[in-house]
């Protein structure tokens, strides 16, 4: 087998996993709703339980990724995020489940930053941008698995045999990585004291506090929303079944691929062009809020404003690569992990805060629909400063 093939199958493998599992529980939501009779807020706390680890381990997972290298890291972490799936499988609490939600999160918190990490120290940055893309596409297959046929097999083997087999999965997966080839360091490891030294220099930077807001609040938001708010809106504000809003799902996820297909190809003509990443950064995020505000006031047919939500996420990570030419390349993994950091700190608080927002607003006496209609409005009015700023800055 090529060598490329031996490196970027397992760890795509290992992609589209954490993937489905960051989405899984917007399809079972009814489920888990149903069967331990929790609010919204407490299926926000549950369900953000991934992010919030997921986002804690960022920083010194940069640092473990140089000095430790890709294989041996995510190989070890998924592991864990095996036994957070068995044990999610057998909970019957909701510390138990938000504990194994954890673990999850925790599990697969590599799986992006090590294959880029991987691509890296293997190839050459002609070919990474092109193999980045393709991770992220199957991230995108991760995401539309968990969508649709996600939604087929729930009634048919239950929210716990599902959780079975992603345990199985994820022993396969990490064994998988650990088989993948070893890159020999050319140089002695960086010591602690100047690693810690040059994230503190990323963390301290202008640049890195430009991009930061806008990824926190318009990325982070969006996962909060594919990974649990998008079917309960859809099923509470636009009336639809499980399986329509789970379809929107698949929509969402569909636009995402194609977007991350999109810049694999189309990046390098459209500079040529004079149409620079960051050019399609700025106008791809005032169209994604665009889309949104038609969603909030239920303007137009919602297929294809799902569909462009989809796109405009995979338009928003241009941010990572557009980050990283503000820095030297050997902080690459410390840039883009910080960057991370706080796209899934943004994307943990909306998604505990919208629900819990939105039992507030019901228990002041608002409809459900009107309750998550001005939840989301107020989302996207921090989402509308995120972007200002971040053109102010340019």
């Amino acid at each position: 087998m090529n060598l490329w093939l031996r490196i970027f199958l397992p760890f795509a493998a290992g992609y589209y996993f954490s993937y489905f599992l960051r989405n899984v529980n917007a399809v079972i939501a009814p489920e888990l709703t149903r069967e331990l009779g929790v609010s919204a807020a407490d299926l926000g706390l549950l369900t953000s339980a991934y992010l919030l680890a997921f986002g804690a381990v960022q920083l010194p997972l940069g640092l473990a990724l140089d000095r430790y290298g890709p294989r041996r890291v995510e190989a070890s972490l998924l592991l864990i995020a095996a036994a957070g799936c068995a044990l999610f499988a057998v909970g019957n609490t909701l510390t138990e489940l938000a504990v194994a939600r954890a673990l999850i999160g925790l599990g697969v918190s590599a799986c992006l930053m090590a294959s880029f990490k991987a691509f890296g120290q293997w190839f050459g940055t002609e070919r990474q941008a092109s193999l980045n893309a393709a991770i992220m596409a199957a991230g995108g297959l991760g995401a539309l698995t968990a969508s649709t046929p996600l939604s087929w097999a729930i009634p048919q083997f239950g929210w716990r045999a599902v959780f079975i087999v992603l345990a199985v999965a994820g022993l396969a997966a990490a064994a998988g990585i650990f088989s993948t080839p070893d890159k020999p360091a050319g140089t002695a490891p960086e010591p602690l004291s100047g690693q810690l030294a040059g994230l503190a220099q990323v963390l301290a930077s202008r640049a890195f506090w430009r991009y930061a807001p806008q990824s926190t609040l318009i990325i982070g938001g969006f996962l909060a929303l594919q990974g649990l708010w998008a079917v309960p809106w859809l099923m509470n504000f636009a009336g639809l079944s499980r399986e329509a809003a789970a379809h929107h799902l698949l929509l969402m996820g569909s636009g995402m691929l194609a977007g991350f297909l999109g810049i694999a190809f189309g990046v390098a003509p459209l500079k040529a062009r004079g149409i620079g990443p960051g050019l399609l950064l700025k106008f791809g995020m005032g169209l994604g809020l665009l889309a949104t505000l038609l969603i909030v006031f239920d303007i137009g047919p919602s297929e294809p404003l799902w569909l462009a939500l989809g796109l405009v996420f995979s338009v928003g990570n241009l941010a990572y690569a557009l980050l990283q030419g503000d820095f030297d390349a050997a902080l690459a993994g410390r840039v883009n992990t910080a960057l991370n950091l706080m796209v899934f700190v943004g994307a943990f608080c909306i998604q505990w805060g919208f629900g819990a927002l939105v039992d507030a607003l019901q228990a002041g006496g608002y409809a459900p629909r009107a309750a998550y209609q001005m939840t989301f409005g107020g989302l996207l009015v921090l989402q509308v400063a995120s972007w200002l700023w971040f053109l102010r800055k340019n």
